[in-house]
């Protein structure tokens, strides 16, 4: 169908030529990732849309700002966020904004784990051939000098376990991970060294505090469905780049308009099966906005906040989905100290590392970006101490930077990164349809059987735009994402 315009009021023809029919509208609120993607679903399917965004930006959690370093202006990257080759709905959301070839994917999965512990100091690779599952990761198993020769072999058992376990089993998402790969004979390193290193990254939570659903639903899908899967990708530009330049370019050709800076305040019916988003009276973008179809893409306690009466039967659940934090270390060095794109670190606070020199402008030396989930010890710690924890550390690490002067060091902190994926957080994860018609819900806490990652967010964007197409009597394309009708299985 042709692009919507946002302004009109009145009629529009179908492309199959039906008889012609009132416009349909739709107002999304929450311009991330799930809003994002759920304003160009409707848009694309001839819905008049507009998206309200309380920043002056959008993309969210994975955003981008502008700093005055000593080392000059900066475009700094709220977070770091990688994406993998089994993120498929990412993956169309790239090529839906034209930025597909500004996250590449690498080859072939390749990641340098360096183990500090003085007794070991030595680096080793997690890296797949071309051989089929689960032969692809045998040769990279069989060589990671991390683990014993026995703790490989249980690893490969407990791998085979995993292919034939339920990510959508209640059972299993009442069980803590750690607890799941003790019974499959993991040690205390192998956890350290291998499972955690993986899951903490994409869970945002230890194996001890992580639902074994979630985590099955990760290792399943990234290390034991295909052999690419989890090849790695990692945007050359900054994430502002891609979440909102490129993203409110689509957004506007699709014919959606875009309203910043506009805090929903309420919901409310508005009378023959319409709704009314009101956004204050003071303020740009203060107003009230009829729809058809309202998207909520927001975290779920504004959700909980905004949803009418009678949209889910018990509201109160969506506040009981905790919020897990993830803390960002930014150091600019006066010179390279790190010659790869990323590392992960054993043996150390550090986890993972990456040089962001060339998205951030930097014209002289290195920035990297160390990215620390399931940072709830350090999230409200001062950045100077934070600097005198985490330089010496990243010297021990990098032996370039032990001589290498640091000419800036800052932190930003997202309290509320993601949800906390605690054993049983799937009975309280919403689906995307709720008790109204019309009144959809979308962000990566919903329940998308992914843990909160880019890929739900984009996966639940789509099922809510879905949603409310359907509410509204419209026909909608096949969806290009699988998995996006609700939990999927890998």
């Amino acid at each position: 169908m042709s692009a919507a315009d946002p302004g009109a009021c009145g009629r529009t023809v179908s492309t199959r030529g039906a008889a012609a029919h009132a416009r349909r509208r739709a107002v999304v609120v929450g311009g991330g990732l799930a809003g994002t993607t759920a304003a160009l679903r409707l848009a694309d399917a001839g819905v008049a849309t507009t998206l309200l965004e309380t920043r002056p930006v959008l993309g969210g959690l994975a955003s981008s700002f502008q700093r005055d370093s000593p080392a000059g202006r900066l475009t700094v990257d709220n977070g770091q966020h990688v994406h993998l080759r089994c993120c498929t709905g990412y993956t169309w959301f790239l090529r839906r904004i034209g930025g597909d070839r500004l996250a590449p994917l690498q080859r072939r999965l390749d990641v340098p784990v360096l183990d500090a512990a003085p007794a070991r100091h030595r680096l080793a690779r997690l890296r797949r051939t071309a051989l089929p599952v689960p032969l692809h990761l045998a040769a990279s198993l069989a060589s990671y000098g991390h683990l014993s020769l026995a703790e490989r072999a249980a690893v490969g058992r407990a791998a085979l376990a995993l292919r034939s376990a339920d990510p959508a089993d209640p059972a299993l998402d009442g069980v803590d991970f750690a607890t799941w790969l003790h019974r499959h004979g993991q040690s205390e390193r192998a956890i350290e060294a291998l499972w955690d290193l993986v899951g903490t990254a994409t869970l945002n939570s230890r194996a001890r505090h992580a639902s074994s659903g979630l985590a099955a639903k990760v290792f399943r899908t990234g290390l034991l469905s295909e052999s690419g899967a989890a090849d790695i990708g990692l945007s050359r530009v900054p994430l502002g780049q891609l979440h909102d330049t490129l993203a409110r370019e689509a957004l506007q050709a699709a014919g959606v308009r875009v309203v910043t800076r506009a805090r929903a305040r309420a919901i409310s019916p508005a009378g023959q099966g319409s709704w009314r988003v009101s956004t204050g009276r003071q303020g740009r973008g203060a107003g009230e906005y009829e729809a058809d179809a309202v998207v909520l893409a927001v975290p779920q306690r504004e959700a909980h906040a905004l949803l009418p009466d009678g949209a889910l039967p018990e509201p109160g659940r969506l506040l009981d989905i905790g919020a897990a934090p993830i803390l960002n270390l930014h150091v600019i060095y006066d010179r390279p100290v790190l010659r790869r794109p990323f590392f992960a670190a054993l043996g150390s606070p550090v986890q993972w590392v990456f040089d962001r020199t060339e998205p951030s402008g930097l014209s002289e030396g290195q920035y990297l970006a160390v990215s620390q989930s399931a940072a709830e010890a350090e999230i409200d710690r001062p950045v100077s101490a934070l600097r005198e924890r985490y330089l010496p550390e990243l010297a021990r690490l990098l032996p370039a930077a032990r001589g290498a002067v640091v000419r800036d060091f800052f932190v930003t902190r997202e309290r509320a990164a993601t949800f906390a994926p605690r054993p049983g957080v799937g009975r309280l994860r919403p689906g995307a349809r709720t008790g109204l018609p019309g009144v959809t819900l979308a962000g990566a806490w919903t329940d998308t059987g992914w843990p909160a990652t880019m890929e739900s967010a984009v996966r639940s964007g789509a099922t809510a735009a879905r949603e409310a197409l359907t509410a509204m009597g419209r026909a909608h394309d096949h969806d290009p994402m699988p998995g996006t009708t609700g939990r999927a299985v890998a």
